[in-house]
């Protein structure tokens, strides 16, 4: 049974699951690192530190593998499926400016 795809690379797109999030592991289509803050869930340009946790230690290399305590991958292109409701706010976004 293959294991569930937790996330995608920022960089190539390319699936990943549980074992591809390690913290020397490699994206195996683009080889970037792949437990780095523009993978994680809580990657927020914009914000302090560019992350939605107030109290993260501060990393400054966010495609750089890291070992930060409240990485969580991120998960499958929410905006993708029309039916979350990350899809359902994109849509009614969408529909102010029509």
């Amino acid at each position: 049974m293959p294991e569930p795809i937790l996330g995608h690379c920022w960089n190539c797109g390319r699936a990943l699951t549980a074992s591809d999030y390690g913290r020397e592991v490699s994206c195996m289509g683009c080889g970037k690192p792949t437990r780095c803050c523009r993978n994680c869930r809580h990657y927020a340009p914009g914000r302090a530190n560019e992350c939605v946790e107030p109290m993260v230690e501060r990393v400054l290399d966010k495609t750089g593998a890291n070992f930060c305590e409240l990485f969580e991958p991120t998960s499958p292109a929410a905006s993708e499926d029309p039916g979350t409701e990350a899809g359902e706010l994109l849509r009614a976004a969408e529909d102010l400016f029509k």
